[in-house]
């Protein structure tokens, strides 16, 4: 099969939504967790959050376009500065899924979904109570993307939360473990489990030296 660009441009609309959204292959599942300046909590699903960095610890995600719908997650960053990045667990996709509706305006995500917020002392936003792996961020650029109206939010870790004894040697997390969700298009869930793990390719390297 040949899709070409005049192809992708004529399909039906919703054909074309899950076609290029499961090209990029099978992404992170999060839960972004905001307030307003009222502190109304809002709660809305992601499958764009990249590591952009970790010194400083930076991570980021796509908004879309804002149009004629408004966009309480990237109005409520933009009130408060703060935001939480919560991991999707098997156990959980349909309850994260959710959270993808379209609600009115004060209408909590939590509630509708039975999620559950808790928050840390001296941080605003709230994070998912049945997420095991969750960060507490803080805005730090908004960069437009001129080439289709999405915006490139960017972010530092402030907060760290893990259960006990989840980093093995030298910081590694084995998501699989943890039953780490994520998302290929816009509604299909997968859960994950460790493959292999390799070491730092130096030069001079083999394939033999990977073990």
């Amino acid at each position: 099969m040949h899709i070409t660009k005049t192809d992708i441009a004529t399909m039906n609309r919703i054909e074309r939504l899950n076609l290029i959204n499961s090209l990029s292959g099978i992404k992170p599942a999060n839960l972004i967790g905001t307030v307003d300046a009222d502190g109304n909590e809002n709660l809305a699903i992601f499958s764009s959050v990249v590591h952009l960095g970790s010194n400083p610890a930076l991570f980021g995600f796509i908004l879309r376009p804002r149009g004629d719908v408004r966009r309480h997650t990237h109005e409520n960053i933009l009130a408060t500065g703060v935001y939480t990045i919560n991991f999707v667990h098997t156990h959980f996709t349909k309850e994260a899924h959710y959270t993808s509706i379209k609600a009115d305006n004060g209408t909590s995500e939590f509630d509708m979904s039975g999620l559950t917020p808790e928050y840390l002392a001296d941080f605003k936003a709230p994070f998912v109570k049945e997420s095991s792996i969750k960060l507490g961020m803080t805005l730090q650029q908004e960069v437009p993307i001129e080439a289709n109206g999405t915006s490139l939010i960017i972010g530092q870790v402030e907060h760290i939360l893990l259960p006990d004894g989840a980093m093995a040697d030298a910081g590694h997390l084995d998501l699989g473990s943890h039953a780490v969700a994520g998302i290929s298009g816009l509604n299909t869930y997968y859960s994950f489990q460790k493959e292999a793990r390799y070491p730092y390719v130096r030069d001079g390297y083999t394939l033999d030296d990977l073990g």
